[in-house]
């Protein structure tokens, strides 16, 4: 990481940017008056004054009163402990002003039946997010290859919950099983009849998830829970899971 990609990271931890390339310039120099950190950068010497007293006061720098003054950066360890924990605390307001946001919002007049995600990656976060709400009963349907880490965590620690846990799948999965999970195949025919299907997931009597991933293109899911909608595709997806597997 280079001079410049080091200013940039100090900027996202909450520095300005002159702040920042005089910290750096300093890491360079050791010490150094205005004059001697303005060769270096491209601060003019009438803001390093500025940039300077705020990195002060951020407990960054140290100023020897002199004529002219001279400055030192703290150590790296102290400036990284530093950043890093008014990093978090800037994080936790922020957060907790969100929460008080959300709290203060009118209710909804009508709310929304069905969300949409896309992508391997984000429809396997979905997954693992509902079947971590489980309370009742799990039941996927999904081939080996949608069983990624994240998914498979979430439905061991379903069934580690007491939680029935059931997936369905045309291909052999292994591990599952001693976890707690109940597998079940679907028929030998299944992947021809359905070759753009992604994952059917129910959890309890809430929350249905439905994917679709054809060969060109990216996994596509549509999700709803706590809806008229949602307990309307439940009771398909159980009329499938009925006639397709033995639950």
């Amino acid at each position: 990481m280079n001079a410049a990609e080091a200013a940039e990271g100090l900027q996202a931890l909450g520095l300005s940017q002159y702040e920042a390339e005089v910290f750096v310039a300093l890491q360079r120099l050791g010490t150094g008056t205005a004059r001697e950190v303005a060769d270096v950068t491209d601060v003019p010497r009438s803001q390093v004054y500025g940039a300077a007293e705020g990195l002060e006061d951020r407990g960054l720098l140290e100023i020897q009163h002199s004529q002219p003054m001279r400055y030192r950066p703290v150590s790296l360890d102290e400036a990284r402990e530093r950043l890093e924990e008014r990093f978090r605390r800037r994080g936790e307001r922020t957060f907790e002003a969100l929460a008080d946001v959300r709290n203060d919002r009118e209710p909804a007049g009508e709310q929304e039946a069905v969300w949409s995600v896309a992508g391997r990656e984000a429809v396997s976060g979905r997954v693992a997010s509902l079947v971590g709400d489980a309370t009742d009963r799990v039941v996927l349907s999904a081939d080996a290859d949608y069983l990624d880490g994240s998914v498979r965590d979430a439905l061991a620690d379903a069934a580690d919950r007491g939680v029935t846990v059931v997936v369905a799948s045309a291909d052999p999965v292994d591990g599952l099983e001693d976890t707690g999970v109940t597998v079940r195949r679907l028929p030998a025919d299944f992947a021809e009849r359905s070759s753009e299907a992604g994952r059917l997931l129910v959890v309890d009597h809430d929350a249905v998830l439905v994917s679709v991933d054809p060969p060109e293109g990216e996994e596509t899911a549509i999700w709803a829970a706590d809806t008229a909608l949602a307990t309307v595709l439940i009771r398909l997806a159980d009329t499938w899971f009925g006639s397709e597997v033995d639950l």
